[in-house]
């Protein structure tokens, strides 16, 4: 369920701003996604997990204030990294 080192280097080196850019809204937003695309997967196979639910549903939480964040500092940013995910909002 946890993703990789090179899983997450790949998403750092497609959304980030700069070489050294690993915190910022986009890059958290795109780790977030894939984390809970992997954990929707898993709990479609395990629906008694109810801990893991519980970590999926705190991570949209935290990927939703971090979109609402982002779209009130620079809604073209949002539009982008809405659009790169497929995100409906």
């Amino acid at each position: 369920m946890a993703l990789t080192s090179l899983d997450k280097k790949k998403i750092i080196d497609e959304f980030s701003q700069g070489t050294q850019d690993t915190g910022s809204p986009e890059v958290q937003i795109a780790l977030l996604t894939e984390q809970i695309t992997r954990l929707s997967k898993h709990l479609s196979d395990h629906k008694k997990d109810v801990h893991s639910r519980r970590g999926l549903l705190s991570m949209v939480a935290k990927r939703r204030r971090l979109l609402s964040y982002l779209e009130k500092r620079d809604v073209n940013r949002y539009r982008e990294v809405v659009q790169k995910l497929e995100l409906s909002k």
